[in-house]
């Protein structure tokens, strides 16, 4: 069995929520006996999932090199709530893992597990775990907001293992919703980086450029027409970095760095954008510092590809 993590990560590195150590066995989704079987096996392991969140357990690293991390709460199947099942995959072990989604999450009696997110949890998790949830919320969300067919209006039902709805009335397939979003690193020609805050956030946040892709659009089309459209600047050469599944609820974040040779005509859109800024690795360091600039959360590919342009010397913000 091939081990995700085998699988190069490009400049970026391990993005929070691209690890995994889970083979997905996509050939098995329509073994409905071999499913079964899983299912049934006692080693099988189900994560329960409603409305994005899962039960986690806090634990401390025992090399006290992480800090805190979070481990996900996983039941055998004969304990599982009824529901949909949606087949994750298996480890390098051969241990089965299902998800299935509940309009609660389970009690727990010892009293130490949690509600946890994915953004709240998933740089604590391992590449297991974060891999798992990642899966799970993505599907989760779509089964829920998909339970009809945009075809005919029929309500649709789970199949291939929870990564199908198919009508029963017209036999419309329906497979799960992926929206492709860019973000890039706009740079200059001195290497300086361009980050902008939008109105509805935190004064002092602010962090790189994104936006969907549109229908019949390449992605570096759309790295163009974004920094274009936010920022009035025109981009001259894209560099893809990598990629991040972003389940909020069903985006993939492609990362670029974007140069342009007109920084002088920065402006920010006032829809986008309020406000954005040019910044050396000496000015973005000084205003961090300062609390002057929060930038986005690790988890985010958005935090990554700032890093990536700053450097080895990047110097990590008050209170993380």
């Amino acid at each position: 069995m091939a081990d995700p993590r085998d699988v190069l990560t490009g400049p970026l590195g391990r993005l929070a929520l691209a690890r995994s150590s889970v083979d997905r066995q996509a050939e098995l989704r329509l073994d409905e006996p071999a499913l079964a079987a899983a299912w049934s096996n006692p080693d099988t392991q189900v994560l329960v999932v409603s409305e994005g969140r899962a039960l986690v357990v806090d634990e401390l690293d025992p090399a006290g090199d992480e800090g805190p991390l979070a481990r996900l709460v996983l039941l055998p199947s004969l304990d599982a709530p009824e529901g949909e099942r949606f087949f994750l995959g298996r480890d390098e072990r051969g241990v089965a893992y299902f998800a299935v989604p509940a309009e609660a999450l389970p009690g727990r009696q010892d009293g130490d597990a949690r509600p946890g997110s994915l953004r709240e949890v998933g740089l604590l998790l391992s590449d297991r775990d974060a891999g798992l949830l990642t899966h799970a919320v993505a599907l989760e969300y779509w089964h829920r907001s998909h339970r009809f067919c945009s075809r005919c209006g029929h309500r649709t039902q789970p199949a291939a293992a929870g990564h199908v709805r198919r009508c029963a009335q017209c036999g419309t397939e329906h497979y799960p919703r992926t929206d492709p979003a860019v973000i890039m690193a706009v740079t200059d020609r001195e290497d300086r980086l361009l980050l902008g805050r939008q109105s509805a956030w935190d004064p002092h946040r602010f962090s790189v450029l994104a936006g969907f892709v549109e229908p019949g659009e390449s992605l570096e089309a759309a790295v163009a027409r974004e920094v274009h459209e936010e920022a009035g600047l025109t981009v001259t050469e894209v560099e893809y970095l990598g990629s991040q599944p972003w389940p909020f609820p069903c985006s993939l974040m492609l990362g670029f760095r974007a140069v342009v040779d007109d920084p002088e005509a920065v402006r920010a859109d006032g829809d986008e954008l309020q406000e954005v800024r040019w910044f050396s690795r000496a000015e973005l360091a000084a205003a961090i510092a300062a609390g002057e600039v929060v930038p986005s959360g690790r988890i985010s590919i958005a935090r990554s590809l700032i890093e990536h342009w700053f450097g080895a010397d990047w110097v990590t913000p008050p209170g993380e």
